[in-house]
């Protein structure tokens, strides 16, 4: 069974999220296949192709987030040992060499992932090169923009 990191605010969001899908969702579906089947012929009929295409899409999402919630392994990094050290469910303060620019990241799991918001995926190449490090650490990282220098400032355990 494959395993999915994530942390307890992240489990809790796939949960609501399922839950959400089930209660409302797909009934919501259900009920509009129902109702598109009432006009007549299916072949022609636009609005029961496009209730059956997000049914589709609603169960998939479910199996999706079944498959994670079974697999979750929570990590609550308020629960870790303060060491300095980045590692999954932290926010790290990291600098980059070149520029001095300072910027801070969540390392969160797939579905908690929102760049915008700071929060990088365990996977990023971002994430992946900073796992393990301490703070004052110095690590080159292969991003999309080429390598890039960085520095861990600090390690918040958030």
């Amino acid at each position: 069974m494959q395993r999915y990191p994530m942390t307890p605010q992240g489990h809790a969001a796939l949960e609501a999220e399922l839950k959400q899908l089930k209660s409302v969702d797909r009934p919501r579906i259900t009920a509009s296949i129902a109702e598109a089947r009432e006009h007549g012929d299916l072949k022609e009929n636009a609005e029961y192709h496009a209730a059956r295409e997000q049914q589709g899409f609603c169960e998939a999402r479910i199996r999706d987030i079944e498959a994670k919630l079974g697999g979750a392994q929570v990590i609550d990094p308020s629960t870790l040992p303060k060491e300095g050290r980045v590692v999954f469910g932290v926010s790290v303060i990291i600098e980059n060499m070149d520029t001095e620019e300072e910027k801070q990241y969540k390392i969160v799991g797939d579905d908690e992932a929102d760049f915008k918001a700071g929060k990088i995926s365990v996977n990023s190449p971002i994430a992946r090169g900073l796992i393990g490090k301490f703070e004052g650490d110095e690590v080159r990282i292969e991003t999309p923009k080429g390598v890039v220098e960085y520095e861990v400032m600090k390690v918040i355990y958030d």
